[in-house]
């Protein structure tokens, strides 16, 4: 049976206010109008609704019976209409995040805490992985957006945003401080063990295709999953690390570690936030992503 929802609408309100008149203004509609539609109503179910009273109108018993079951649906309605409201409104809703570990801790975690204080109601969700794990989670709807290294291979179903200016650098520890006062070619940097991120990352991806530019192949010694231990290592003077500069600022400061600048300058490059193009996005996600801008 195809029964317009209006007519279970006006329905709705009839049997809730008890009168036609009552009715008819609740909608912002005619008393002829609502009378109307509850006989559409009837006829297309085939029974009367309601009884009238010199008081209004009062439910039959098998309008009863409907009643109570479209009390619930209505009910449901309210409840759906409420909490996009609510969505919009950003008094709920939730953001699932895509990011490495070391641009969770050098980068997001500032702004996830400015978000949450602005946002309190909106549930967070992060999962730490690579750039290509992101890339493939945000494919399969398993994710709102990822924040990732870039530059990263063109892929047409991605929405691209960059954020944040960021520049690699060779680090050293004690052992090697020797290596950082004139700047040296790269061809005899390598000459020393090199600490690198493990092949898997796109940080990796990276020094790699830049040491190709100037005809070298980087072949680390040892080979780490975070960047914390690429400091590590560097410190104790097992190796030379590259590391995001931007991020161990205080460790430079503080003279654990220091600089080897390359005669063949490592270029910029960006930090991002990746989108599936063309999917629509929630106000909590559209807000966050301000945030990152500004």
């Amino acid at each position: 049976m195809n029964v317009n929802l209006e007519l279970y609408r006006v329905f709705y309100v009839v049997a809730s206010t008890g009168s036609i008149s009552k009715a008819a203004k609740e909608l912002f509609t005619s008393q002829p109008a609502v009378s109307q539609s509850i006989k559409v109503l009837e006829h297309k179910l085939g029974g009367q609704l309601f009884i009238r009273t010199p008081k209004g109108v009062k439910l039959t018993v098998e309008g009863d019976v409907l009643f109570k079951y479209i009390e619930q649906g209505y009910s449901f309605f309210k409840t759906a209409e409420q909490k996009f409201l609510e969505m919009q409104n950003l008094q709920a809703g939730q953001l699932r995040i895509g990011v490495s570990d070391t641009l969770c801790k050098y980068y997001l975690i500032s702004y996830l805490e400015k978000y949450t204080a602005a946002y309190p109601e909106i549930k967070i969700h992060v999962t730490n992985q690579t750039t290509f794990e992101i890339i493939d989670l945000l494919k399969g709807g398993k994710i709102d957006l990822g924040v990732i290294n870039l530059p990263i291979k063109d892929d047409c179903s991605l929405e691209l945003t960059q954020t944040l200016k960021i520049q690699d650098c060779f680090i050293v520890g004690k052992k090697f401080k020797h290596l950082s006062g004139l700047p040296i070619s790269l061809k005899k940097l390598v000459e020393y063990p090199m600490v690198l991120l493990e092949k898997d990352s796109n940080s990796r991806n990276f020094i790699d295709n830049y040491a190709e530019a100037n005809g070298i192949k980087l072949v680390p010694e040892i080979e780490l999953g975070t960047v914390d231990l690429l400091v590590e290592f560097a410190k104790k003077g097992l190796g030379i690390s590259c590391v995001i500069k931007d991020f161990i600022k205080e460790e430079l400061a503080s003279e654990e570690i220091f600089e080897v600048t390359v005669q063949e300058k490592i270029p910029q490059r960006t930090i991002g936030v990746a989108q599936l193009k063309g999917t629509p996005v929630s106000t909590a996600v559209k807000k966050f992503i301000e945030v990152l801008i500004n």
